[in-house]
């Protein structure tokens, strides 16, 4: 890829349950920090699962100040609207956004649900006339931050973030939008999704030991843990970038996306086509598997999850797997649904500026079916030139994202 093809990422905004910032989040996830604690925003007391990576209340952003009406904005929006206002201001394009053609691409699969569950719990019954018209969350956002570029939403579950990214590059490189906004966010701690996850036995039963509950590709592993928030990453052609003098945080190199068509929520035993996606992404990123000095694995700490992904990395780096630093960013998160790609990207930059390795927690005892480079309990200095961050969701989807370092 010539540095006149690349796609930058200049800005980022999030809010998890580490932090509302790039450097806070960071610091937190190379230190190590557990966010996972019990359940407080409603009453989980006879669900098999009381605990999850909350953040709260999400505050107005500043750009937003005016807006009298945020507060009373779902949570989902609510996440949604800071993290995309907040990565323009930190890209240096609040002031001019109005003057350039932003598209906005937010992975929101879960939209829908959540406006009809809090409906239903205010006493309305959209739940059983979902047809009244209701003007999509993309389009709120888009208006409310005033651009002038295409708006959509993309549902495709865990793996939504990664499917914004690819079609931010497909918008950029055809020249349809000036500036991209892409990534995801949801809220899903609430009685429907516990109640949901939690008759799926997908949900660790842990509640007694809430930071150490999550343990993905360990032993005792016994499901995941729900995390909420979400990130939204600023893109544009690297010429543009630097005829602005940008700050360029990474560069989006390559997407993979394929479907196992296989199972609703069990991964494919033989992992053909999540190993399909990660090759696209090398491919596109024109990266060799040696090449890469990274993954962020999906890893959700779920018994038949971990091991499909461990098995499908060995399937495609070999032997470089004996030396390729892996770790689950979910350890210290919870599994953010929807926005588990966005945030885990987030990740992979740390990673990339910090030249450190976020760990993954309570992998104290490594399940010997997932035989790979674990980082564990603590990061690890390295120098990350590339990095990969794999995303799958129920329904089959599979997802790969690679990242480059930018040269200064």
């Amino acid at each position: 890829m010539t540095n006149d093809s690349a796609i930058w990422i200049t800005g980022v905004g999030a809010v998890t349950p580490l932090g509302a910032s790039f450097g806070e989040i960071s610091e937190a996830l190379l230190s190590g920090t557990s966010a996972i604690r019990e359940v407080t925003g409603f009453d989980a007391s006879q669900h098999p699962c009381r605990i999850g990576g909350q953040i709260g209340q999400v505050e107005c952003p500043p750009e937003l100040c005016h807006d009298q009406t945020f507060a009373e904005r779902s949570p989902m929006e609510q996440a949604a609207l800071w993290s995309s206002a907040r990565a323009l201001t930190d890209a240096g394009l609040w002031q001019n956004r109005r003057s350039l053609r932003i598209g906005l691409l937010l992975g929101l699969g879960t939209e829908w649900m959540h406006r009809w569950n809090r409906d239903w719990e205010r006493g309305g019954t959209l739940l059983h006339d979902p047809t009244v018209e209701h003007v999509p969350m993309a389009e709120r956002v888009r208006d409310e931050l005033g651009l002038s570029g295409p708006a959509i939403a993309l549902a495709a579950a865990c793996a939504s973030g990664n499917h914004a990214f690819a079609q931010a590059l497909r918008w950029l490189r055809r020249g349809w939008v000036d500036v991209c906004l892409a990534g995801a966010a949801d809220m899903s701690i609430d009685g429907r999704s516990m109640a949901t996850f939690g008759n799926l036995r997908a949900l660790s039963r842990k509640n007694d030991q809430p930071a150490t509950a999550l343990r993905p590709f360990d032993r005792d592993r016994d499901g995941m843990v729900i995390g909420e928030g979400g990130a939204v990453f600023v893109l544009e052609r690297a010429p543009d970038a630097r005829r602005r003098r940008a700050r360029p945080l990474g560069e989006l190199a390559g997407v993979g996306c394929t479907s196992d068509a296989h199972h609703l929520v069990i991964p494919a035993a033989e992992p053909v086509q999540a190993a399909e996606a990660l090759r696209q992404a090398l491919a596109t990123a024109q990266v060799n598997p040696d090449d890469v000095d990274y993954v962020n694995a999906h890893a959700t700490g779920t018994p038949v999850g971990d091991v499909c992904e461990a098995r499908m990395l060995q399937t495609v780096f070999g032997s470089h797997c004996d030396r390729l630093p892996v770790s689950a960013s979910k350890s210290m998160t919870g599994h953010l649904l929807g926005a588990a790609a966005a945030v885990e990207a987030l990740a992979c930059l740390t990673a990339i500026r910090y030249g450190a390795i976020p760990p993954t927690l309570n992998l104290d005892h490594p399940d010997p079916r997932c035989q790979l480079d674990h980082v564990a309990h603590q990061a690890r200095e390295c120098r990350v030139r590339v990095a990969v961050s794999n995303s799958f969701g129920f329904g089959g989807h599979n997802t790969s994202l690679v990242l480059k370092q930018v040269a200064a």
